[in-house]
């Protein structure tokens, strides 16, 4: 799967300020930008990112997924640490 029809997927389901999505075969690492995300809890967000992905995951297109998401004030300190390639 492409990482911009994944980048496409969570921008139409979800209010996100960004997202950037990095692949290695069938393992992801999706960075979520989003001040309503931060206000969910941790489960929640993960909950909330997954949700669109699931028939991709359920398929077994997407294998694993590590996800980090972060507010729009935490990303700007967070993405040099977190820089999406």
């Amino acid at each position: 799967m492409d990482v911009a029809e994944i980048e496409s997927m969570l921008k139409k389901a979800l209010d996100l300020a960004e997202v950037h999505v990095k692949s290695d075969g069938s393992h992801y690492t999706i960075i979520a930008v989003s001040d309503e995300l931060a206000q969910l809890s941790r489960v929640k967000r993960q909950q909330a990112i997954y949700a669109p992905l699931s028939d991709k995951i359920a398929d077994g297109t997407m294998h694993a997924i590590s996800i980090k998401t972060f507010s729009e004030a935490d990303w700007q300190r967070e993405r040099q640490f977190n820089i999406p390639q």
